[in-house]
């Protein structure tokens, strides 16, 4: 549950719009929350890759628990990509600092879905409804 609800956070920061339309003093909240935005994305980041690999390395779970496991690879999914998007700039800063060719795979990867920021945000909300959900559904 407590993954979802991190993923929900993590969406809200990626599309500010959304919750700027919502409450109007959301601008405050999302100007305290920038200087850390960076830290928090490569967090996010290296914690959905993290989920990625272990959700490959428990595939055997897609023959017992098939619902479970493509909520771990989504949700693992989306904090990476989410993380990538909002830790960009303090990922070219820390990891790939001294590799130029990384740098500008990173560049291209980010300029191909930096249009669909919104988009993934919104799909990260979803997931992260879906986890809270199946948090409390038996395994299936």
């Amino acid at each position: 549950m407590t993954w979802g609800i991190t993923l929900i956070l993590l969406s809200i920061i990626a599309v500010p719009s959304l919750l700027l339309a919502k409450k109007p003093n959301a601008k405050e909240l999302l100007e305290k929350i920038e200087p850390y935005q960076g830290w928090i994305g490569l967090a996010f980041c290296f914690w959905g890759v993290w989920g990625i690999i272990s959700s490959v390395l428990s595939i055997s779970w897609l023959s017992t628990s098939p619902i479970w496991w493509i909520t771990l690879l989504a949700g693992s999914v989306m904090q990476a990509i989410l993380g990538f998007m909002l830790g960009f700039g303090m990922i070219n800063k820390l990891v790939l600092g001294k590799n130029e060719a990384a740098k500008e795979k990173a560049s291209l990867l980010r300029e191909k879905i930096a249009p669909k920021q919104g988009k993934l945000g919104v799909l990260g909300l979803i997931v992260g409804v879906w986890i809270i959900i199946a948090s409390f559904l038996p395994p299936m």
